[in-house]
């Protein structure tokens, strides 16, 4: 069964626009117009679980769009998206709000770190709000450390669980951000540009752990407009109008360790540390 299968998805949003005849400079808005803007137009997608899926098109294509519903932070206007057996399309809020918290994790552009906060406490933070399943035993301080360390360990950065976000690189910081996105054990993670605020040297860290975590299982969506970063994931959906019109492996998959290593090397030469 898929971890994300949706099937006829549409999005549409209706606006009034305010329409009468103009006097002089000015319009007397005798009548209104309601405009439809087609966002989605019957999006068919699914992903097994182990797969790393980049979503990409141009700006206005229906990626944020796409991204909102596979989130669960919007409904389709028609269509059906299941998400790990839960069909969530007419989903009450509180059983969104399960979804969000337990079977998807979230990577910002931003990284959303409490500035106050050390690593630990941004990790553990999700597990405060945890919605437990049926018959399932909550977390106590205890279980809620243990599983926050686990996950900063996972990501490299169990040494730094003291630290204040402030004392942290960016890189450090999207690995902080992807240690809380994990430490729910989610059905996927969904990553927005997750690159967006860092450097190339740092991008190819991120990719690296994103590619280290797919081989372990981890299900990844990436929704990014940059064909390089793409070229890291095993699978490319591309969207335009609203439409999917490209669904393919990328050419030539890239290994961000291997290209880290080089892009560490050729700046050491420049530097002239060499």
């Amino acid at each position: 069964m898929p971890v994300i299968e949706l099937k006829g998805i549409k999005r549409e949003y209706r606006m009034e626009a305010r329409r009468g005849s103009k006097k002089g400079n000015r319009t007397d808005g005798s009548s209104t117009d309601t405009v439809v803007v087609r966002a989605l137009r019957g999006v068919d997608f699914s992903a097994e679980k182990g797969e790393f899926v980049a979503v990409m098109g141009p700006s206005g294509s229906g990626k944020s769009t796409l991204m909102n519903i596979l989130g669960c932070l919007d409904k389709p206007s028609e269509g059906v998206y299941s998400l790990d057996g839960i069909e969530t399309s007419k989903s009450s809020s509180d059983v969104f709000a399960f979804i969000r918290n337990r079977k998807i994790g979230f990577v910002f552009q931003s990284f959303n770190l409490l500035a106050r906060t050390t690593a630990l406490e941004n990790v553990e933070l999700p597990l405060f709000y945890r919605r437990s399943e049926k018959k399932e035993k909550r977390l106590d301080a205890k279980g809620r450390k243990e599983h926050a360390m686990a996950a900063l360990e996972e990501v490299g950065l169990l040494e730094r669980m003291d630290h204040f976000p402030s004392q942290l690189s960016g890189g450090q910081q999207q690995r902080v951000a992807i240690a809380r996105a994990l430490v729910n054990d989610p059905a996927f993670i969904l990553a927005d540009e997750p690159t967006g605020n860092l450097d190339s040297g740092m991008s190819l860290e991120i990719m690296g752990l994103f590619q280290e975590l797919n081989k372990r299982g981890k299900t990844i969506v990436m929704v990014t407009h940059e064909p390089e970063l793409a070229a890291y994931t095993k699978r490319i959906i591309t969207l335009r109008d609203g439409e999917l019109v490209s669904d393919r492996e990328p050419e030539e998959r890239r290994v961000a360790s291997d290209d880290l290593a080089r892009w560490k090397k050729e700046h050491s030469i420049l530097s002239g540390d060499e």
